[in-house]
């Protein structure tokens, strides 16, 4: 806590009583006599008492105005604004002092005396009345005790945390005990500062503590705050701040209430008030100081608020009048401990009226009278002449002649008098004034039971109660303990101050519209952290009688699924719902972030948890893996049908044109390409991974191979150039089928036994699907075997394009290859595209396509017409018609295959008998 503001404080107060002290000092006047008088009301029995007890009530709630002129001479002002409820604590002192005093069994040997003095709420009536009783007579000599008689027991005062604050720090000089019952500022507990105060009230920590509690129990996280003008209410709405704030608590506004009444600042509140969006206002204050902004709200008509209070008002008259209803039903607070005291409305209904100003001033203000005579005799001629001027009745009224209007009897019935002063329902500050007398009067009854030789002080010497040191009678408070009466609350200090314990209060509107006090719970600050607060919520009546709790929030929850986005430049509770990106959740209710899914997750619609991603393949059971089995089952039996018409016509002239071998060989690898994309259905196997990459491979390699040995013997033709017949047959000798080149065989082993191709989740491609497919293990062995199939078709391209231009069937043996190859490569040249655009199992259904395009391709380009000779024109497969011919001189192509098998085996003589 920073202390430069009360050591500054401090320093000047000790300065200021040198100073008065040494004027005195020098003064010429031979008596203790200032220039100035104070006018302080009170009561004052010291007459033959043996101690005298020191008290100090705020009866009065401000000063009366000041006259600012310096022409005149300056004067202790008077006091304004009668309080009841602070005049039943004076008379709870009194009665609390008389009860004493009438015991046999506590201070016995010792009547007690009393001084007590109105601090009229303000702190220069404080400082007057401390100075006072100091000094021991009417004229305040500081640091003099002019009075003869008792000596001071402790001061009971002197009201709010500022009056004592003040009162302390002059006491603490003198190590003057002060046993306050209303202040409970934090501050005073810095026995730096005010070493000689104790207090029967607890200390704001504890009230700071349960009203953040409160808060955070209602799940309340936008709320408002108000705070007196000194420091009670500083102090305590500083610790309430610092504590929910810490929790993640915003606070809405800030205000502060004006100490001097100021139509402006409250005017300020109000609309603060009114346009904040918290609906829980928070308030730490006196009664006195609340009560102008309340009857303001009430004219603005505020409904719909929930208010917290503190202590000092949640059960003042002041604040609850009529008409508070609809502002204030509902509010919750914090109340002292509440007691019965029997006896205390007795006395207080029989007060003497004549007995003391203080006693006169309350008569007439409870009872709209006067108990002067003369006064009221002068009320009523005033009364009379007005009438007159009116133009009313200019005789004398009976009133006048008589007994005047408005003269009190001081016979009038307190009982009958609905007022706060008699009311002892809640007795609980009141019930804290009762605490401290006896706690004074327990440490005073130690003090005198001590017996010689076992004291506590130098030689285990005791205190004597007729002369005592104020600092002996502080040791006995400080280790006072005893059971309070009638409640057996037990009572001991610790450093000072005592446990803190509240009832927690509601106010519920009753029928007839009064507000009653109802208590639904309690603090208890020497309870686990778990049970220091118990609250039945069933029991809680809100605002306008509703029953469900209400909301105060800047924002409202984050439901799962989203994230707070926090606005910039305001509270961490005003914040915008962000819903969670795809792949995250968040399960929780105001999640400041949203959790990634794991990988084989992702986030469902509400984005509240995580489910499991599809798994994705081309399965056999549904409709297009089924399409494409029996498009594939449909190739291969076409393949082998046009085998088994090649095997039924093995022995014809056709037939044996196209090299029975190749032809065969060339089938077999279409089977094989056609029956390897059904390896690709299903759910990817290791097995099936290598199966069909490398049954791919096999199969085009071989059916490229075979139509590249059937290309070695067409283009052979008579028309090429000799050079040109040489090269290609040497170069087409590397590739006349499979079984002569096992280099395609060879990397596929390879290609097995180092990187197989393995079956893979992907789940990059789709974020809401595992996608099942195949890895192909090295890209280096894929592109090495698959490169060789795109140069064998390449090969192949350009010698069946250079051999569409030979005679007879050479002509259409090399346009019919020139056909296949061209739809291989166009089927080949779009499924690249269309494989990168493609996601999941429509990859693999592309890649099937492709295979069964070009596989159909190949088949019908080159087998087609083969079969149509076959089956449709056998006229057509004669010796005859596949002999060669030589060309006619007019260019009519009349040769056949059968004579460009003459040529092509000339051919083979002249170039060595080359094996192809």
């Amino acid at each position: 806590m920073d202390n430069t503001g009360f050591n500054w404080k401090y320093r000047l107060l000790c300065g200021l009583c040198a100073f008065l002290h040494f004027y005195a000092s020098i003064s010429a006047e031979p008596s203790c006599k200032l220039k100035a008088k104070f006018n302080l009301n009170g009561y004052r029995n010291v007459e033959k008492k043996k101690v005298v007890m020191g008290g100090m009530f705020p009866v009065h709630r401000r000063i009366a105005s000041a006259n600012t002129s310096s022409s005149s001479v300056p004067l202790s002002l008077g006091c304004e604004g009668f309080n009841f409820r602070t005049f039943r604590w004076t008379q709870t002192m009194l009665f609390a002092i008389d009860e004493i005093n009438k015991r046999s069994d506590l201070l016995p040997d010792t009547d007690l005396g009393y001084v007590i003095y109105d601090s009229c709420f303000t702190i220069s009536k404080a400082v007057e009345g401390t100075l006072t009783y100091l000094t021991g007579q009417e004229e305040a000599v500081p640091n003099y005790r002019c009075g003869t008689g008792a000596p001071l027991a402790a001061l009971v005062g002197a009201g709010g945390s500022d009056l004592s604050i003040a009162t302390a720090r002059i006491l603490g000089l003198y190590y003057f005990p002060q046993v306050s019952y209303s202040s409970s500022c934090s501050v005073l507990d810095s026995k730096f500062q005010f070493p000689t105060f104790l207090r029967t009230i607890p200390n704001d920590v504890y009230q700071s503590e349960a009203m953040a509690r409160l808060v955070l129990h209602f799940g309340w996280s936008w709320v408002g705050t108000i705070a007196a003008d000194d420091d009670y209410g500083k102090y305590g709405i500083k610790a309430f701040k610092e504590q929910v704030e810490e929790a993640g608590v915003c606070i809405s506004f800030s205000e502060t209430l004006p100490k001097v009444r100021s139509p402006e600042d409250i005017q300020r509140i109000v609309e603060t008030v009114v346009e904040s969006t918290a609906k829980i206002i928070v308030v730490f204050s006196s009664d006195v100081d609340l009560s102008p902004l309340i009857q303001e709200l009430i004219q603005h008509n505020v409904t719909n608020r929930t208010w917290i209070a503190s202590e000092a008002w949640v059960t003042s008259a002041l604040i609850n009048q009529p008409g508070v209803s609809s502002l204030l039903g509902g509010t919750l607070g914090f109340g002292l401990k509440r007691a019965e005291i029997p006896g205390l409305q007795r006395y207080l209904l029989n007060i003497d009226p004549y007995s003391n100003p203080l006693t006169e001033e309350f008569w007439e203000t409870a009872f709209n009278c006067t108990l002067n005579y003369s006064r009221a005799l002068r009320m009523a001629k005033e009364m009379t002449k007005a009438a007159v001027e009116q133009g009313g009745n200019t005789s004398l009224s009976r009133a006048v002649r008589g007994v005047p209007e408005g003269l009190c009897s001081g016979k009038e019935s307190l009982e009958k008098l609905s007022n706060t002063y008699s009311d002892v329902t809640q007795l609980r500050i009141t019930y804290s004034v009762y605490k401290a007398v006896y706690t004074v009067a327990h440490a005073l009854h130690n003090m005198e039971i001590c017996e010689p030789g076992q004291g506590p002080f130098n030689n285990n010497s005791c205190a004597d109660i007729t002369k005592f040191e104020p600092w002996q009678l502080m040791y006995y408070l400080k280790n006072v303990w005893f059971q309070v009466p009638h409640t057996k609350e037990p009572l001991f200090f610790q450093d000072g101050d005592v446990d803190g314990y509240y009832d927690i209060i509601n106010w519920q509107v009753k029928g007839d519209g009064e507000i009653s006090y109802v208590t639904i719970g309690q603090f208890n600050s020497t309870a686990a952290p778990d049970a220091m607060m118990t609250i039945n919520n069933a029991s809680i009546v809100w605002n306008n009688d509703e029953l469900e709790t209400p909301r105060s929030v800047c924002s409202e929850s984050c439901q799962p699924g989203t994230r707070k986005g926090i606005r910039q430049g305001e509270p961490v509770c005003c914040f915008d719902c962000i819903p969670c990106a795809d792949g995250e959740i968040s399960n929780a209710t105001d999640a400041r972030e949203c959790i990634q899914c794991t990988e084989d997750n992702w986030s469902n619609a509400a984005r509240d948890t995580c489910v499991p991603k599809t798994i994705e393949f081309l399965d056999f059971s549904e409709p297009l893996g089924i399409t494409l089995i029996v498009i594939s089952a449909v190739g291969a039996l076409i393949t082998l049908a046009v085998g088994m018409v090649f095997l039924v016509n093995l022995g014809t002239p056709l037939v044996k044109a196209n090299d029975p071998i190749l032809s065969f060989s060339l089938l077999f690898s279409l089977v094989v390409t056609f029956l390897s994309s059904i390896v690709f259905l299903g759910e990817p196997q290791p097995w099936s991974c290598m199966t069909s990459q490398v049954g791919l491979a096999l199969g085009f390699s071989l059916c490229l191979s075979s139509i590249m040995g059937g290309l070695k013997s067409v283009s052979l033709s008579f028309f090429l150039s000799f050079f040109l017949s040489f090269f290609l047959s040497f170069f087409l000798s590397f590739f006349p089928q499979i079984q002569t080149n096992p280099l395609v065989a060879v990397a596929c082993t390879v290609w097995l036994i180092i990187l197989p191709p393995h079956p893979v989740k992907n789940t990059a491609a789709q974020n809401i699907k595992i996608i099942l497919e195949c890895d192909e293990g090295s890209v280096i062995f894929i592109c090495c075997v698959f490169g060789y199939d795109i140069l064998l078709a390449l090969l192949a391209f350009i010698f069946s394009f250079m051999a569409r231009k030979l005679e007879d069937n050479f002509r259409y043996e090399g346009k019919s290859l020139t056909f296949g190859m061209l739809v291989f490569f166009i089927v080949w040249s779009s499924f690249i595209p269309a494989y990168l655009s493609t996601r999941g199992k429509f990859m693999v259904a592309v890649q099937i396509f492709a295979i069964l395009a070009s596989s159909f391709g190949l088949l019908a380009c080159i087998f087609l017409p083969k079969c149509y000779v076959l089956l449709v024109k056998p006229e057509f497969n004669t010796e005859d018609r596949m002999r060669p011919r030589s060309k006619p001189r007019d260019g009519t192509g009349t040769g056949t295959s059968a004579s460009l098998a003459t040529v092509a085996t000339e051919v083979q003589a002249t170039t060595g008998n080359v094996d192809y």
